[in-house]
């Protein structure tokens, strides 16, 4: 199907520089645009590509200017990422075409309640007393345990696995292969240094436009509730252990681990491969870079860095110094031995 630049403009409430009759099919990349092609330019460093591009309309901010010569169609727009990802949800809507109906082989308890709508997708597993709201897409091979609940508008990706007595909000995604309300890690020591697992009986709270990334694994808690609260994104391969606690609108990037029984506040941002200690208490709208290690309770709005963490500017002026370490140190024996053969001499 092809779309004017007039008519996504009209779509976007943007303004047309260039030919209002262009046409295009397709969405690219501005580096990698070509005729029928849309991208946009958002990000500073890719702004020489505005200029070479091929694609046929090109998404800009209202702030730009060109200084040179472009032979892309231009509509300007109040923040062009934003409006390129409207066009990216518009063009994802038919591969994700409303299937609904039950394949075959499959498995569904008697005791399973479901809504309206459902998609169940081969070999699929649904046990005793699952409800399942409106609108839930099941795809193949997944395995949701007894007295699970899920709302409304749910997707389920291939391989998921949705272990007994989890509960998921309205309006989420799990990504193929997540592991969700799987026993936490928790081993007593013996005397003759063994170990006896604690029983997990607690199990795992999904609220609402919660996004949960591929291979990701939640635990369910030892007691009581993991509770991932209203909003929140993870990435893929993270791990979260029991009892922990996101809350609502936190992104928490890829290869990150939490360990039992932290609490993480609202509106945070975590790197990817960031670790975590247990039994913290991790305050509102932090922010903790890539690669950091956190052993200690943050308040509201540090910026974390580091392996153990420190503040995010103490972090970079000290890095200067961290890679200079080795001529520091010749520089200090240098002065070690100027002091002690000036000692020698003076009391020689």
């Amino acid at each position: 199907m092809k779309f004017t630049a007039e008519q996504i403009a009209g779509v976007l409430g943007g303004e047309i520089v260039g030919n209002p009759q262009a046409e295009v099919y397709k969405l690219s990349k501005i580096e990698e645009g070509s005729e029928g092609a849309i991208s946009f330019l958002a990000n500073p460093k890719y702004l020489p590509y505005i200029y070479s591009t091929q694609a046929t309309i090109t998404i800009v901010n209202n702030s730009f200017v060109p200084e040179g010569e472009i032979s892309t169609t231009l509509i300007k727009v109040e923040d062009a990422y934003m409006s390129f990802t409207k066009l990216l949800e518009f063009y994802d809507q038919p591969t994700k075409a409303n299937k609904v109906g039950i394949e075959q082989p499959s498995f569904i308890a008697e005791t399973v309640k479901y809504g309206s709508d459902l998609y169940l997708g081969s070999f699929s597993y649904l046990g005793e007393n699952v409800v399942l709201g409106d609108n839930v897409k099941i795809y193949p091979n997944c395995f949701i345990d007894k007295n699970v609940k899920i709302g409304n508008n749910v997707t389920i990706f291939a391989g998921a696995k949705i272990h007994s007595e989890t509960v998921i909000g309205n309006n989420c995604v799990i990504y193929a292969g997540a592991v969700l309300g799987a026993d936490g890690f928790g081993f007593a020591p013996n005397e003759d240094g063994t170990y006896t697992k604690i029983p997990q009986i607690g199990n795992v709270v999904i609220e609402d436009n919660v996004d949960i990334g591929a291979n990701t694994t939640i635990d369910k808690a030892t007691m009581g509730s993991t509770i991932i609260r209203k909003g929140v994104k993870l990435d893929n391969l993270i791990q979260i252990g029991h009892n922990v606690e996101i809350g609502e609108n936190t992104v928490i990037a890829a290869q990150t681990g939490i360990a039992g029984s932290t609490k993480i506040g609202k509106n945070g941002m975590i790197g990817g491969q960031v670790g975590i200690v247990g039994h913290l208490i991790i305050g509102d709208n932090v922010k903790i870079q890539a690669q950091s290690g956190v052993a200690r309770n943050v308040k509201d709005d540090e910026i974390l860095q580091g392996s153990p963490t420190f503040g995010y500017n103490d972090f970079s002026k000290s890095y200067v110094h961290f890679k200079n370490l080795p001529k520091i140190v010749t520089e200090l024996e240098e002065l070690k031995k100027e002091i002690l053969n000036q000692k020698k001499a003076n009391n020689g």
